[in-house]
């Protein structure tokens, strides 16, 4: 017999009563019966029941275990009784009488329980992660990762994608995100990078003739934490393709991401790839207030300012009066009660807003009435104009937020969401995607400079014609597609151009000379016969997280960082010695 098993915990059923076994795996839990010992034993594939009574030879034994042994159990497969059949378990018809019990390794006081799953505190959880690990929850989020990303493959390599790797240690670029540098020791007082994407190596891939690459790739980035993104390192599903346009991407990945939702879903709807709707980004903020939509929820805002301007409501109409201003409205089918209201109106509130204007229509004496403070304001011609506009009826309301767009458009949108989620809007069991498309290249920084928005390796839209006129009008070939209010993926048609490539970064400050020295191998490449080439990258951690249902990307990574960005296994980041300062040639400032 083998030196641990014969069997895994998930292996054995009625079909094996009579046989002599091996088994090993950790104490899930131990039940003291009586002077009757039960063991549920778990390892990575399930569950069996062990039981000793006083006639084991193994009995005595078995009484000093404790919870997260590891161990190795000798016994025959009896079946259970019809009554004591377990459904939930693979192995429930069968237990294990146990006539021989080895301990692999013993376990201390745990700093966390492993059975029951109960809610522990992130610290403790990270600082044992390996005990987390073993939580059944855990372990299902990390064979779904890893199934997910065999799924992935397979689908790019069935369409005929070739896997490449590219270089870990690498040279700084503008990616949108801080560098993590690392310094070198054979050249004193230079850095490397690590990448934060492998953007600049997947393009040079194309422009060495192989059509079409992809790589489970790791990026870095030194970035602020939120729930769902890592403080540090992420991987992605990265692909190029040459000689493409933007609809022949989406052709592309559409399939693949469609067919990982479908087979790992849950069941959960999945429209197809090619009824995915192209948004573009000036309409998603003014329908949705975001750039990555949840359109599981129907709420889509329209301006309204029509019905504001030169009204009563003088707040609005005096805004109105200013360049660059609008108001917005959402509607609410089915929010139409003041509690409700005022419920919505303290939201904005706690978002740093004033409040929020609205109204409400109910059943009046002589028929549809108006209701709350802006109806009193407007008069019941306007309103009635804003109910027909919005589409809405007795017992539904509308909220308003009026100025400049890019002052309100966040808050409107987390209004929305709260909206459709308070009100039951939101279809739960579905997957609903939509490309987001024609992204302006430019923005204004807070300096009043004029900056790359997204990608700063994208084509213009128009070309070199496009950029000699005003530069926040410039639209790239920039795309991202946007699941349940999560943007999964981000991808552009490239600038192959050497001219257009040396204009664009002119305007976002960037002369020639210091385009040579940061991308000078690419510029170089595309002297020699670039293809036209586009791409993209879709975030595996965020998608693994969407698939199993999870609020919290560490929930779906195996050893993740906090959210200060600390490793809190294996202390990091650390002090480095003097001897690894030295070799380095660095000096450490004194700590304010």
């Amino acid at each position: 017999m083998h030196a641990y098993r014969s069997h895994t915990c998930a292996d054995l059923t009625a079909a094996n009563v009579g046989d002599t076994v091996r088994l090993s795996g950790w104490v899930h839990r131990i039940r003291d019966h009586g002077g009757v010992l039960f063991i549920d034993l778990r390892d990575h594939y399930g569950i069996t029941q062990v039981l000793a009574d006083s006639d084991s030879p193994a009995f005595a034994e078995i009484e000093k275990l404790r919870a997260e042994f590891c161990i190795r159990i000798d016994g025959v497969v009896k079946a259970r009784d019809a009554s004591l059949v377990n459904t939930k378990l693979k192995t429930g018809e069968i237990e294990v009488y146990a006539r021989g019990m080895t301990v692999l390794g013993g376990a201390d006081e745990l700093p966390l329980p492993v059975f029951g799953e109960p809610d522990y505190p992130e610290d403790t959880r990270l600082s044992y992660r390996f005990l987390d690990l073993r939580r059944e929850t855990m372990q299902a989020n990390m064979v779904l990762r890893s199934d997910v990303v065999a799924e992935m493959r397979r689908r790019m390599w069935d369409q005929n994608f070739r896997e490449f790797q590219t270089p870990i240690i690498t040279a700084s670029s503008p990616e949108g995100a801080r560098d993590f540098l690392v310094p070198s020791r054979l050249h004193p007082g230079k850095f490397y990078a690590l990448p934060q994407a492998p953007q600049q190596f997947k393009q040079l891939i194309m422009v060495s003739g192989y059509d079409r690459y992809f790589q489970i790739a790791p990026c870095f980035r030194d970035e602020d934490p939120r729930a769902d993104r890592s403080p540090t390192d992420f991987y992605q599903l990265d692909l190029e393709m040459s000689f493409v346009e933007q609809d022949d991407v989406f052709a592309a990945v559409g399939p693949v991401l469609q067919g990982v939702f479908e087979k790992f879903g849950g069941g959960a709807k999945v429209d197809a790839a090619a009824d995915w709707p192209q948004i573009p980004y000036a309409e998603a903020l003014r329908k949705y207030g975001t750039d990555k939509p949840d359109l599981r929820n129907p709420i889509e805002m329209q301006v309204v300012s029509e019905h504001f301007r030169g009204s009563g409501f003088a707040i609005f109409a005096k805004l109105l009066e200013n360049d660059g201003t609008e108001i917005r409205a959402i509607p609410a089918p089915g929010g139409g009660s003041r509690k409700f209201c005022d419920r919505m109106n303290a939201f904005a509130q706690a978002q740093g807003l004033p409040g929020m204007g609205y109204i409400f229509w109910r059943a009046g004496d002589d028929g549809l009435e108006a209701a709350g403070p802006l109806a009193k304001n407007i008069g019941p011609e306007r309103t009635e104009a804003i109910r027909q506009q919005l589409g809405l009826g007795e017992g539904d309301a509308a909220f308003f937020l009026g100025g400049k767009p890019a002052q309100f458009e966040g808050v409107a949108g987390k209004a929305r969401d709260e909206i459709g989620c308070e009100l039951k809007l939101i279809d739960e069991n579905r997957f609903a995607f939509a490309w987001i498309v024609d992204f302006p290249m430019y923005e204004e920084t807070d300096d009043g400079r004029v900056d790359f928005s997204h990608n700063p390796f994208s084509m213009p839209q128009g070309g070199m014609d496009a950029l000699s006129g005003d530069p926040l009008a410039v639209k790239g070939y920039q795309y991202d597609l946007a699941c349940n209010g999560y943007e999964l993926l981000s991808g552009a048609i490239r600038n192959h151009k050497p001219e257009i490539m040396y204009r664009a970064f002119e305007i976002a400050g960037y002369p020639n000379s210091e385009v040579d020295k940061r991308f000078g191998g690419m510029v170089k490449a595309f002297k020699y016969g670039a293809p036209p080439h586009g791409g993209c990258a879709a975030g595996i951690d965020r998608i693994v997280m969407l698939l199993a249902g999870e609020q919290n990307i560490r929930q779906v990574i195996m050893f993740p960082m906090t959210q200060r960005a600390e490793d809190l296994l294996l202390d990091a980041p650390s002090d480095p010695t003097n001897e690894q300062l030295r070799d380095l040639g660095l000096r450490l400032a004194p700590k304010e």
